[in-house]
């Protein structure tokens, strides 16, 4: 699989379908083969081509451990490379969660680039540092991924498949702990708001911590719609592929003019 060149990191990414083109970013500890196990390259590969990357400090990337390797606007040039890697000029973006931030910072710095971004379970605001949740996240990686893997299980995610769990045991803890600092310190991007000026689609389960972020952003985006989703937590309404993609469809659609 290929592997494009950003500011001397590589970012592995994979190819599937035929069509416009639409990059997808997976979400914190994931890799791109979670848009696959939850049903989304099937059902989107007929009609357009995808572009799954591993976000850096996952998957197949290359995994620093030092904090400034994961500032959004390299995160952005990330993103940026891959398309430039396969002579893309313009695509269709997809992110979720931590991918969904990513999607924020492409706005900012490469708007040019995107016809279209639809975000995830995902606000711009920063938490200044006091996210208590990234903060108890850290301490687990501290003890190594097999207690990462085993908090995931019991709270978030649930069981494991096999191969789900074989493919979260190969993470980096050192490179997802330096990712969750960048993430606790995040100091916002809310600025660009205003400024999403292309079509935008904001989808958020009622249940997520996120959700009150999301409800107040949309509000200053000139051309966003939100659709969020009744008793669905953050990591259950990525999974629920049945209720996400009938509106990723129709979105795109309009945007494709199909």
């Amino acid at each position: 699989m290929p592997h494009a060149d950003s500011n001397g990191v590589k970012i592995h990414y994979h190819v599937e379908g035929d069509g416009p083109a639409i990059i997808l970013q997976h979400g914190f500890s994931g890799n791109l083969h979670g848009w696959e196990s939850a049903g989304y390259v099937d059902a989107l590969k007929q009609g357009y081509t995808l572009i799954l990357a591993d976000t850096r400090g996952h998957g197949q990337s290359d995994k620093p451990h030092d904090v400034e390797s994961y500032d959004m606007k390299l995160k952005s040039d990330d993103v940026v490379a891959a398309l430039d890697d396969l002579g893309i000029d313009k695509a269709h973006y997809i992110g979720y969660s931590l991918g969904g931030r990513t999607g924020y910072g492409v706005a900012k710095y490469a708007p040019e680039r995107f016809r279209s971004i639809i975000i995830g379970g995902m606000h711009p605001y920063g938490s200044s540092g006091g996210n208590a949740g990234v903060d108890e996240r850290i301490g687990i990686l501290e003890q190594g991924i097999e207690e990462y893997v085993a908090y995931l299980e019991s709270g978030m995610w649930g069981p494991m498949t096999p191969d789900e769990r074989a493919q979260m045991l190969q993470n980096d803890p050192q490179a997802l702990i330096a990712s969750s600092i960048e993430l606790r310190d995040f100091q916002g991007i809310e600025d660009v708001l205003p400024s999403m000026t292309m079509p935008c689609l904001l989808l958020v389960g009622e249940e997520d911590f996120l959700y009150e972020g999301v409800t107040r952003c949309v509000k200053d985006m000139p051309n966003a719609t939100m659709v969020s989703f009744p008793g669905q937590d953050h990591g259950q309404t990525f999974q629920r592929s049945d209720l996400t993609l009938p509106h990723i469809t129709e979105f795109l659609e309009k945007c494709t003019g199909r």
